[in-house]
């Protein structure tokens, strides 16, 4: 694999066992997808990034700095994943938090695979998770580094046929894919889970909430899938992905999913040929 690296500025690849990142996930991230040099969801990145930060009592990195180094990794790219991790840094051990904080700040970029070009026409499949996620408000919508309840969703299957696997919370509300937002369309309403408990509220969601204006944010129930219209993915990376199978249900791409994956690309956040419409 091809890793561009920068930690603290320098061209280096690894950091201290000891830091707080390494040894209790104390830390926050953003992937980012970088199209000659320019991240066209930036903006929403950072917004995110510095939300996270006050969250979890963490100073802020400077943006500037930061764009500076996702240029610097991904220069020569025509298109590139860059991925930006900050944690607290080294620490004496315990959870208390430093007396002063010196944040470690790391821009990797990696090259980007596309997405075979039937995955946007015809659309992916998808399967339950049995791996549910915790209720924490505090961690709710942020990026943070604990992402094992991904992982161990992710580990519930290896057929190359299922694409992407939707996980409820533990009070059995459907609340994400693994690495994905979704969302449905029911009876002409747009419909995506409440955030507000637990999963990652996607850069990609908010632009798609910012397009819409008068989506339906509410409790969604997994049987409420089997009713709906239409299902389509977003994130930041892969952009809009229809859902035409769940499990063993069938769903066809509909209007309203064609509409937004139009609106990406009007918006120039899609440039790959297979990610043509």
């Amino acid at each position: 694999m091809s890793v561009r690296m920068l930690i603290n500025g320098a061209a280096l690849e690894t950091v201290s066992p000891l830091d707080r990142g390494f040894c209790y996930g104390d830390g926050l991230f953003e992937t980012l997808r970088v199209l000659h040099g320019r991240a066209p969801l930036w903006h929403r990145h950072m917004q995110r990034l510095a939300e996270g930060c006050a969250r979890l009592q963490l100073p802020p990195p400077d943006v500037d700095v930061l764009a500076q180094e996702v240029e610097k990794v991904s220069v020569g790219l025509e298109c590139a994943i860059v991925r930006i991790t900050i944690t607290r840094g080294i620490s004496a051990r315990g959870y208390a938090l430093p007396a002063e904080t010196m944040p470690t700040r790391v821009v990797a970029a990696f090259p980007f695979v596309p997405m075979p070009t039937n995955s946007y026409t015809s659309g992916i499949r998808v399967r339950w998770c049995s791996t549910r996620l915790a209720l924490q408000p505090l961690l709710a919508g942020i990026k943070h580094l604990n992402r094992l309840e991904q992982v161990l969703a992710r580990a519930e299957w290896n057929d190359a046929e299922i694409f992407e696997g939707l996980m409820c919370d533990t009070d059995g509300h459907l609340i994400c894919a693994t690495a994905a937002n979704i969302f449905c369309v029911c009876e002409g309403r747009v419909i995506t889970p409440d955030l507000s408990r637990c999963g990652i509220a996607g850069v990609a969601r908010a632009a798609l909430l910012d397009h819409f204006g008068d989506v339906e944010i509410r409790d969604l129930l997994p049987e409420e899938l089997m009713h709906a219209n239409e299902i389509f993915l977003c994130n930041s990376v892969r952009g809009i992905l229809p859902v035409n199978c769940v499990a063993d249900k069938s769903y066809a791409v509909g209007s309203v999913t064609r509409e937004l994956q139009k609106h990406w690309r009007a918006n120039g956040w899609m440039a790959q040929d297979g990610e043509q419409f």
